[in-house]
């Protein structure tokens, strides 16, 4: 089964500093374009429209999508399969505050989209307990902007994980179903 790059239609390799991979694009085009970021998402630009129109991604800048924007679209993405959109907005809310300030942020989105990649890069086939432990190690390096930053940090990329597994349990079950569908 093929696997991709969380929020993304591309290939994914199990590395962790997955938005190295991406920000080369963005800094070739200077910012991408919507139907840039469709491409590399797979999402429809209505979608991403919406999500920009109700707060959850911050205005594009000169018709370009930079690096902070991209990587809250790709945890955005990442997580909808298993969690409303209200909910996911109000995790990165929990984090970051307001996605057209910076000042509030305790993370970058970039560095936060990393996180969630090399923790979901080490459970496979982890029990769900022990995802804290993971997002721990991963985290480490982290220094807290402001008092406890890194408690929410670490409570909201567990969240995250495990949002992102029970999307792909999802995702399994549907597949399953569906062929179950077609050979009855």
């Amino acid at each position: 089964m093929q696997t991709f790059i969380p929020g993304t239609t591309l290939p994914y390799e199990g590395d962790e500093g997955m938005f190295s991979k991406i920000r080369p694009l963005i800094r070739a085009t200077d910012g991408l374009t919507l139907s840039q970021v469709c491409a590399i998402t797979g999402l429809e630009g209505s979608s991403i429209q919406n999500w920009v129109k109700r707060g959850f991604v911050s205005r594009p800048e000169q018709k370009k999508y930079r690096e902070r924007q991209l990587a809250r679209i790709l945890l955005i993405s990442s997580l909808r399969d298993c969690m409303p959109l209200d909910r996911i907005g109000a995790l990165m809310g929990m984090v970051n505050g307001d996605a057209n300030d910076t000042d509030d942020d305790i993370i970058s989105e970039e560095q936060m989209y990393d996180y969630l990649c090399a923790v979901i890069g080490r459970t496979e086939n982890l029990p769900p307990d022990g995802i804290g432990q993971i997002v721990a190690e991963i985290t480490s390096d982290y220094t807290p902007l402001r008092e406890n930053a890194a408690s929410v940090l670490r409570q909201a990329l567990t969240v995250m994980a495990l949002a992102y597994i029970a999307g792909g349990y999802k995702r399994e079950a549907d597949s399953l179903f569906d062929s179950m569908k077609e050979n009855l």
